[in-house]
């Protein structure tokens, strides 16, 4: 089984078993840190980025030249901004001294660890599976978590509906993208370098995300019309 953020395919993803709110699940974090070794593709979303550049005081530009580098989805035809490994250790960037140096700013995968998570794009409906096999400590019964306490305690219930208008938003500029022809339109390139600036890059660190990405995307409509 994959790590989190790492691409799983359509079967795998199948078989991984589903955890309602209620659910409990024996996973405790034994601080081993595997999780964060041969990282080399954790995907970040803008928010993701955007706290990390805050947890660090550089803007989210200049982050992303440091720890990141750039690609462009395959399938989805997006921007990608992916977590760059250690060039000598190959292990997440912020992962020293057997610890995350940006713990309180981690981003969503390594949050969510052991989980997964699903957005359906159409509805923004969250679901939640398991990896297996689990790493960790298995605790008793008594001491199992729900799968509501896991993510409240991990913060991402805080994060969800941004988490969930990421998915929304970036399906709908991937369909945008593929009518237009994808890779073969002669404008796609300056269009999706115009997408990773909506989506990762202009974004000041003294304000909250959600409203700049709203304005974000609410300008780059009208552009792409023009430019695609």
């Amino acid at each position: 089984m994959t790590e989190p953020g790492r691409a799983e395919s359509a079967a795998a993803l199948a078989q991984c078993p589903r955890l309602a709110a209620g659910d409990r699940f024996d996973f405790a974090c034994a601080g081993c840190g595997d999780c964060c070794r041969n990282r080399r593709d954790l995907v970040l979303s803008g928010y993701d980025l955007y706290r990390i550049a805050r947890r660090l005081g550089l803007p989210p530009r200049l982050t992303a030249d440091a720890f990141c580098k750039q690609e462009f989805a395959p399938q989805t035809l997006l921007p990608a901004v992916v977590l760059r490994p250690n060039a000598r250790t190959g292990n997440c960037p912020f992962f020293e001294a057997d610890a995350c140096t940006i713990h309180a700013a981690r981003p969503l995968a390594c949050a969510l660890y052991p989980l997964g998570q699903a957005i359906d794009p159409a509805t923004a409906a969250m679901e939640y599976y398991v990896q297996l096999p689990l790493c960790g400590a298995r605790v008793s019964a008594q001491e199992q978590r729900t799968l509501q306490n896991y993510l409240d305690d991990a913060a991402i219930t805080a994060r969800a509906g941004i988490d969930a208008r990421w998915a929304v938003v970036c399906t709908q500029l991937s369909d945008k993208l593929q009518q237009a022809g994808g890779r073969e339109n002669p404008r796609y390139q300056p269009a999706a370098r115009r997408i990773a600036r909506a989506l990762y890059f202009d974004y000041s660190i003294q304000d909250d995300f959600y409203p700049q990405f709203n304005a974000n995307t609410q300008a780059l409509w009208p552009l792409l019309d023009k430019m695609l």
